[in-house]
């Protein structure tokens, strides 16, 4: 019968632990993204430490993930 509980929980737990790693990697892309283009344009502080902060939750939210195995 349709929503019994009969389906794979893991099957969820794996998907959603990939749409995790997914966007960590995203913030961590734009992280560098916004780094780099602050130093070609010669931007300020605020271009700088944003783009820090993307690349620090990017690669927090990855090792949180990498510890939960």
């Amino acid at each position: 019968m349709p929503g019994d509980g009969d389906r794979d929980p893991q099957g969820r737990v794996s998907f959603y632990r990939a749409g995790v790693a997914l966007f960590a990697v995203a913030f961590v892309g734009i992280g560098i993204a916004l780094v780099a283009l602050t130093a070609i344009r010669g931007g300020g502080a605020v271009g700088f430490v944003l783009g820090v902060l993307f690349v620090a939750a990017g690669i927090g939210r990855l090792s949180l993930l990498r510890r939960r195995r």
